[in-house]
């Protein structure tokens, strides 16, 4: 196989969620984790599209009218994710969400070597976030 040309570079890769409501997703997110809407369409009325970023990170929603989002978590040990977002700071993020109840697991050190927890929305998608951080006091570790 060829080496791929140095001239090209991947820049990210961005979660596209399918959602019913893009307006009600977009502000759930900023609401509950600080994402900012930075695009919208149509810019007035039930939009259709959306990029919701916070920091480096950016989620991009789709409506489809009436969809929701299967619920798979239980059918793999471990959980299913839709996206796994990684961060610095992931203590501080989980303090400000701990015991909400959009919380599905507690911050936790991992066996791969990251602290992570894990939420999920207001269309039942599931989303990790972790970083490597070292962490003081070490909250209890939950099985996967």
């Amino acid at each position: 196989m060829s080496p791929h040309p140095t001239s090209i570079r991947l820049q990210s890769s961005v979660p596209v969620l399918l959602v019913d409501d893009v307006n009600a997703t977009a502000a759930w997110y900023r609401e509950h984790l600080g994402f900012d809407t930075t695009g919208i369409f149509p810019p007035g009325g039930a939009a259709a599209w959306a990029s919701l970023q916070r920091d480096g990170a950016e989620i991009m929603l789709q409506r489809l009218k009436g969809y929701r989002q299967e619920t798979l978590y239980e059918r793999r040990e471990g959980g299913v994710w839709n996206a796994y977002i990684r961060l610095t700071g992931v203590v501080k993020l989980y303090e400000t969400v701990k015991g909400k109840p959009f919380v599905k697991k507690t911050l936790a050190r991992e066996p791969y070597g990251d602290w992570d927890f894990e939420i999920v929305d207001l269309n039942g998608y599931v989303l990790v976030f972790g970083g490597d951080e070292t962490v003081e006091s070490q909250p209890s570790s939950n099985a996967r």
